[in-house]
């Protein structure tokens, strides 16, 4: 049939199966949005913010969903507001196509109204970019576009349309979507040598990454760690692949990981990566970091293997499918002495906070219980997003969502709303601090206009507060530019944009409050007042080793 270039967006949309798109119209994209218009019964489209807030709900709702997150933007200062958020999905391997139009084609290159390349931007932070200036390779490319921002390791993918291509017309033929994509690997020897390497070691540990999640291989991993006799611990972007509430999960590794963590795998003779990249904020000192271990690496992406840290063997892989392999060939091992030492650890060095004032960790707490690990956390970066992820027991993937490689303050509330779009029978929750929630506080109104009852808790210290405790330990407590006490009201913010606002300032009102929350079925924000001095232990100072890690007892006994 004979459709303009917008109709052949939207009819490749739906080929896709994309149900919801979140993003902001303007000139250039005037005609996708009018085709948009009139399939308004089929593709849901949030109109946010501001175009990063559409970014990061994009974000979030493939995060939350495992689809391809879909984001619109109009050219120039539209297409650059989605930078930041493509950045966020590049760093954390989200699967994302942000959608963008620029001036007619005659206009490119003459620094014409509204124009950016934003393909040449955005080439650094994107696994693909596109600039379309025909219409007949207008279908094929977006479902390129899908195809690989999906498959292997996945990624944020640009496609940005001249204007004319989106007003032409060209012959278009549907398509059915194509599968996901497991790219074989000859890795046969590999596997056998992995096999090998775990039957020899005595004080095995796993390390657990974001690729486990994105490759769904959560009944393989927690078979594996059975299998392996081991115990196991996660990064950020781990969360949930194993069961926070098992006895031989022993918490978050790295500069505020547990100490269980950190020295568990500081004295391991087989350290097993599953999924991760071996991060700066992860590895710490990368001379002393496992040092006195073998590393067994099993990742999808080959440029991963040996990039931080030099491995023994390495398995490269979609590691659902490798793990499968690994299963059917290992015999369950035995490491009673090993895992009684790590659980010893557990026992020695649990993680502790003030219990006699209210705090962020209590309010996980609170969280946690009420909710029963059940709901999707998204967060923002600094204090909270540590607290989050230490003080919430994560028995399932996808429900922790926080930016993770880039750092994004402002990522969460947009998140948020993008992971209750995809699952609206979910209790979706965005922690951020007061000096993060300012950066996008705006998306409230998101919610408001859809009624998207998400709830959003500020974590309110009236400081910058993992700024703050840098400075504090580091810097002579010289606060320079974070501290934030000013005549902001947030619960009046949040009523001007159309919520329901409550404030918390002692311990006891947080539960009702949190039950209040949710039994509204509304976007609500929670403003709890906590000390400014707060700090997130344990902690490892920047380049140490992370068997450095100390906490508030230790600095009190120096």
């Amino acid at each position: 049939m004979l459709l303009t270039g917008a109709e052949i967006v939207v009819e490749c949309l739906k080929e896709q199966g994309v149900d919801t798109v979140f993003g902001y119209p303007g000139g250039t994209i005037l005609n996708v949005y009018d085709a948009l218009y009139k399939h308004s019964n089929e593709i849901t489209h949030i109109l946010t913010s501001h175009e990063q807030g559409a970014a990061h709900a994009a974000d979030g709702y493939a995060r939350a969903t495992g689809k391809v997150g879909v984001c619109m933007a109009t050219s120039g200062p539209g297409a650059t507001n989605l930078v930041t958020g493509i950045a966020t999905a590049y760093m954390d391997s989200v699967p994302m196509v942000a959608i963008t139009c620029n001036v007619n084609l005659p206009l490119l290159g003459k620094d014409s109204f509204q124009e950016v390349d934003i393909a040449g931007v955005t080439m650094p932070i994107t696994k693909h970019g596109y600039i379309v200036k025909d219409v007949s390779i207008l279908a094929d490319t977006i479902r390129k576009a899908f195809a690989i921002a999906g498959s292997g390791r996945p990624g944020p993918v640009l496609v940005d349309i001249t204007k004319d291509v989106t007003a032409n017309q060209c012959e278009y033929t549907k398509m059915p979507a194509a599968g996901k994509v497991v790219k074989e690997t000859d890795n046969e020897a590999d596997i056998e040598k992995a096999v090998a390497l775990i039957k020899e070691a005595e004080k095995p540990y796993i390390y657990v990454g974001g690729g486990a999640v994105i490759s769904g291989a959560y009944e393989e991993v927690r078979e594996f760690a059975k299998k392996a006799g081991a115990p196991v611990c996660d990064t950020l972007m781990g969360k949930g692949v194993y069961d926070g509430n098992d006895p031989y999960y022993t918490g978050m590794i790295g500069m505020h990981g547990t100490k269980t963590s950190n020295f568990g795998v500081s004295e391991c003779d087989l350290l097993i990566a599953l999924g991760a990249r071996f991060s700066d904020r992860v590895v710490g000192n990368p001379k002393k970091f496992a040092e006195h271990a073998k590393v067994l690496h099993i990742d999808i992406d080959a440029a991963e293997i040996d990039k931080n840290i030099r491995t023994d063997v390495s398995v490269v892989g979609d590691l659902k499918e490798v793990l499968r392999e690994i299963n059917a060939r290992l015999p369950e091992q035995e490491h009673e002495e090993w895992l009684a030492h790590i659980m010893e650890l557990k026992k020695k060095y649990p993680l502790n906070y003030d219990s006699s004032v209210l705090s962020c960790p209590y309010i996980m707490e609170e969280l946690d219980r009420i909710t029963e690990g059940k709901a999707i956390i998204t967060t923002d970066v600094g204090q909270h997003q540590m607290w989050a992820a230490q003080y919430y027991k994560y028995s399932k993937p996808r429900t922790f969502l926080s930016s993770g490689g880039l750092g994004t303050m402002g990522y969460g509330l947009g998140a948020c709303i993008g992971a209750k779009a995809g699952s609206p029978d979910k209790i979706c929750v965005n922690i951020a601090g007061d000096g993060c929630f300012r950066m996008n506080m705006n998306e409230l109104a998101t919610a408001s206009r859809y009624n998207i009852p998400i709830i959003q808790i500020v974590i309110n210290n009236h400081v910058l507060g993992m700024v703050r405790q840098w400075q504090t330990l580091f810097y002579g407590k010289r606060y320079s530019q974070t501290v934030l006490q000013d005549k902001v009201d947030f619960c009046k913010v949040a009523e001007g944009l159309g919520c329901e606002a409550i404030r918390v300032t002692k311990k006891e009102e947080v539960a009702p409050a949190i039950e209040k929350a949710i039994a509204l079925k509304a976007p609500v924000l929670l403003d709890c007042i906590i000390p400014e001095d707060d700090k997130v232990f344990p902690m490892v100072p920047a380049g140490a080793p992370i068997s450095d890690a100390f906490d508030a007892q230790d600095l009190a006994a120096e």
